[in-house]
């Protein structure tokens, strides 16, 4: 009698746990939280290759490994004595330049128009002259007081001086008139092409400084000072550390959940009990499938958008490549145009 208590009692206490079992499976199955989205993901490894435009060699590196650096912070100086002189020599040409367009428009000289009349003047009086000889030459020619040797040079002499005198003449035109339209524009195109060869000069001394596009930190220093820098070649890795996102993907069931502007929150291991503020700031408008890296079963080789949540990140805690969980609020969604609107990081 008392076996079989015993045994009814065990049969009973195994269909209790049981019972309770599944309860508990069932509703952590079908219960779970509405009004949130966890999602998981990497936070973005974004660099920047810093290098200088021209080749040259570098006199001064301004920061070690690890420092961070603003935006248009000055990082490293190329020596510039070779485009200083550059810079100098398309100075000078230019100023040439410029002063041959203005005595083009300034015209001919009063003195110059003067002396362009004297000659035409003596060139007027030469010719009479030797109009003057022809004459009385071809009068004793006929006579044949003369040979006809003298009347024919007589005659050359006569011609000569009229081509002169014509000669003179158009001379004189031409500084009256002064320069054509022609060549003043093209020693006006002449002066444009040497001022731009003057700011291509102005603008290669500029590149020997190489400032950082961004704000980040100095990841790798690849040079020194002394090497010769190239264009092909970076001088420093730079870590854009500002702003820091996170890339994360959402099943496609989930996509109608969310919007660019809804709040979350990031959780590190690095930091388990630290909470992240965030918002969402890109969404995918294509699919694509799970990528390898995110391991969570719900979403292994299920279709997927990928989204972008930016984060606070003060005190620079959040690395690249950082493994990251991200908890979106879906209660409150907000639906704006710019994620500048609603950055929890500027909120007082």
């Amino acid at each position: 009698m008392k076996k079989s208590k015993i045994r009814l009692a065990v049969l009973l206490f195994l269909l209790i746990s049981a019972l309770g079992a599944g309860i508990y499976v069932y509703y952590d199955r079908n219960e779970k939280p509405t009004d949130i989205l966890l999602l998981y993901g990497n936070i973005d490894i974004r660099q920047i290759q810093l290098a200088f435009h021209d080749t040259g060699r570098i006199q001064r590196l301004l920061f070690e490994e690890g420092e961070r650096v603003e935006q248009g912070q000055l990082v490293a100086e190329l020596d510039p004595a070779r485009f200083e002189a550059a810079v100098a020599q398309a100075s000078a040409r230019l100023a040439a330049q410029e002063e041959v367009l203005a005595r083009l428009l300034s015209g001919s000289r009063p003195e110059e128009i003067a002396e362009a009349r004297a000659r035409v003047t003596a060139a007027e009086a030469v010719r009479k002259d030797a109009e003057l000889n022809f004459q009385r030459t071809r009068t004793l020619a006929r006579t044949q007081y003369v040979a006809m040797e003298k009347l024919d040079n007589a005659e050359a002499s006569l011609k000569s001086a009229r081509a002169e005198l014509d000669a003179r003449k158009q001379v004189l035109i031409l500084a009256v008139k002064g320069p054509r339209k022609e060549d003043i524009e093209a020693a006006r195109a002449q002066v444009k092409a040497d001022e731009a060869a003057l700011r291509l000069a102005e603008r290669e001394l500029a590149d020997t400084k190489l400032h950082s596009p961004a704000t980040g930190v100095i990841q790798d220093r690849i040079l020194e000072p002394g090497d010769m820098a190239f264009p092909q070649t970076p001088v420093y890795s730079l870590a854009l550390t500002d702003p820091v996102w996170v890339r994360a993907y959402v099943p496609e069931p989930d996509l109608g959940k969310i919007a660019p502007g809804m709040r979350a929150s990031v959780h590190t291991d690095s930091f388990p009990d630290k909470e992240y503020p965030g918002w969402i700031g890109f969404i995918s408008p294509t699919a694509e499938f799970t990528p390898k890296q995110v391991e969570t079963p719900e979403l292994r080789s299920k279709l997927v958008y990928q989204i972008r949540v930016f984060i606070c990140n003060p005190r620079n805690e959040l690395r690249l490549g950082m493994p990251v969980t991200v908890t979106l609020l879906l209660k409150e969604p907000r639906k704006v145009t710019g994620t500048d609107s609603v950055n929890p990081c500027r909120e007082g």
